[in-house]
């Protein structure tokens, strides 16, 4: 989306917030302006004093968006379905908690991932659950090994140097976003979201189907999964299924786009607003995998036949939380916002559809990292050695 900048003179012309937070690091280097002794009445005072002046320029700027820059996307896309801001009524909110929610019409996905690394095997555990309000829910599992060391026995020098070079590219233990460049990490994200995409669509047996993120997931597009013909056909294929399926909703918890949530506060509760299709965020991730051939033309034909079949839009639930985004058909988008915002007013304080959050827990509790980590640490005190190949954080006193 594309807008105009508000224009304003130079006497209102604001510093850079980068800016003026490098000033503030350069200046936090001489240890004379640190507090030797902590006054928590003045602490408190200037957290006070500096959320309330954040918060009343946010506020100002809310009004400005409000009034000036959320009617002119109506102007400007207007060849988007329900252009501009839509608000839903209470009988609408309560027919969806009948109708869509409460009787098992949506199911819900959300998945976990946990790494115990150390130097013979590095054990990686993805679980994903399904869960709908009728009482339906479903639990999956898988795991991957990794192991440096497969000796065979024949030169045994050449094997363990081959091995010290391997482990040389590899980063610390424990600390998996060093791992090779991020190779191996992308990979098991890349599964994860397969996963959770593939189980919804082949084991849930309501008509719409929930997502935690974005629908066409950055990892799904990136190193292992598009450097293998047959991987990215699989999960073209699969992505393809979900959009051709049409009644399904993704919502992120988060997003790197702050201009879209600086946005979306200006929505009032109950309302929604779309803001693009998925098109053009989904070339951007395909230029930045840097797929060969023919495996970016794959992913470039995908983007083009589906791309603008998917809707990005913002929706807030109460005066009280945030806005959040959200994906749909764009033959389904009033319904998939519907179903968002009246699932979201579950938890009023949060906005956040409450059938993700159910999924989150399931998942939390079904595969709980200390119970998995439990388990290794018994099969090292099996093999004699409880406590040599183990991190120091694991085995720190806290």
């Amino acid at each position: 989306m594309d807008t105009q900048p508000v224009k304003v003179s130079d006497e209102m012309q604001l510093r850079s917030g980068q800016k003026e937070f490098e000033e503030a690091i350069i200046a936090s280097l001489d240890m004379k302006v640190w507090d030797m002794e902590i006054d928590l009445t003045s602490v408190y005072d200037r957290i006070g004093s500096e959320v309330l002046n954040a918060v009343r320029q946010e506020e100002s700027a809310i009004k400005t968006i409000r009034n000036e820059i959320l009617p002119q996307l109506k102007k400007d896309r207007p060849e988007l379905p329900f252009a501009g801001i839509q608000k839903f009524s209470v009988e609408q909110i309560e027919k969806a908690h009948r109708g869509l929610l409460f009787n098992g019409g949506v199911t819900a996905v959300d998945a976990t991932r946990v790494t115990h690394d150390t130097l013979p095997v590095t054990i990686t555990q993805i679980g994903v659950c399904l869960v709908s309000y009728n009482g339906n829910f479903g639990s999956y599992a898988h795991r991957l090994f990794r192991r440096d060391l497969q000796l065979r026995g024949e030169d045994m020098l050449s094997e363990v140097m081959q091995l010290l070079e391997a482990r040389k590219k590899r980063g610390a233990q424990g600390i998996e976003e060093e791992d090779m460049g991020r190779f191996s990490i992308l990979a098991q994200r890349g599964l994860m979201a397969y996963a959770e995409r593939a189980i919804l669509m082949e084991e849930a047996q309501s008509s719409w189907r929930m997502g935690h993120g974005n629908p066409f997931a950055y990892e799904l597009f990136v190193n292992f999964w598009a450097s293998k013909k047959e991987v990215t056909a699989r999960t073209l294929g699969l992505l393809s299924n979900i959009v051709d399926h049409q009644r399904f909703v993704y919502i992120p918890s988060t997003t790197s786009s702050r201009h879209l949530i600086t946005l979306g506060n200006a929505l009032e509760p109950l309302e929604f607003v779309l803001i693009d299709t998925a098109k053009q965020a989904l070339l951007k991730i395909i230029e930045s995998g840097n797929a060969r051939e023919p495996m970016r033309g794959m992913q470039l034909d995908f983007a083009e036949k589906y791309g603008d079949q998917v809707v990005v839009g913002l929706f807030r639930c109460s005066t009280m939380s945030p806005p959040y985004l959200f994906y749909a058909h764009r033959n389904q988008v009033h319904t998939a916002a519907l179903i968002s915002i009246a699932d979201g007013l579950l938890q009023e304080h949060r906005g956040f559809p409450m059938l993700i959050d159910l999924a989150d827990q399931l998942c939390y509790s079904t595969f709980h990292p200390e119970t998995f980590f439990a388990s290794i640490r018994q099969a090292y005190a099996d093999a004699g050695q409880p406590f040599r190949f183990l991190g120091e954080r694991e085995t720190r006193n806290r």
